[in-house]
């Protein structure tokens, strides 16, 4: 309530004008404040509590801990990077003495912030070779890990016949008789 309706209204007390601006719309938002006997103005019935958000499946995955790492170091190193050579620009206008040092600065800061993003690049390759590709149903990496899972499979059970009968005595007999 404003201070406008406040001196339309000066015998009213606090509780009378805050009865009086329940049946009104909220000013900053569209929802309907709660009247009186419990029902919306609008005539519809709304739950008091409305959710602040509305949780969404992520659509890609979190980067890996390492290379959010990378990441973070790389977003630091670079804004320091463009910091530095903003002040060598102005220092530069300025005719400051300290504007040698600052592009010299802003220099070696710009090939260190380029080794930062090549290292973002080279944790997130290095972090997809250790831990191996997603795993899709269309992958051809799991159907080439199922072959070879099947092949060594078969290789072992093959050693175990062999090593099988030569525990029999490796005559090749198939009785004792």
């Amino acid at each position: 309530m404003g201070t406008a309706e406040q001196r339309e209204a000066p015998g009213e007390s606090v509780a009378g004008r805050s009865a009086a601006g329940r049946g009104q719309e909220a000013p900053d938002r569209d929802i309907r404040v709660r009247g009186r006997a419990g029902e919306s103005t609008g005539g519809q019935h709304q739950p008091d509590h409305r959710p602040l958000w509305v949780e969404e499946p992520a659509l890609r995955r979190r980067m890996p801990d390492p290379v959010r790492t990378a990441a973070v170091r790389a977003v630091l190193i670079i804004s320091v990077t463009l910091i530095q050579a903003m002040v060598a620009f102005l220092c530069t206008l300025a005719g400051s003495w300290l504007a040698f040092p600052m592009v010299i600065s802003s220099v070696t800061s710009t090939v260190v912030a380029t080794w930062a993003v090549v290292d973002v690049w080279v944790t997130r390759q290095v972090w997809n070779q250790r831990h191996g590709v997603v795993s899709e149903p269309s992958s051809t990496a799991r159907s080439l890990r199922r072959e070879r899972r099947a092949r060594r499979r078969q290789e072992r059970t093959a050693l175990r016949e062999q090593e099988r009968i030569r525990r029999r005595g490796g005559t090749g007999q198939l009785s004792h008789s």
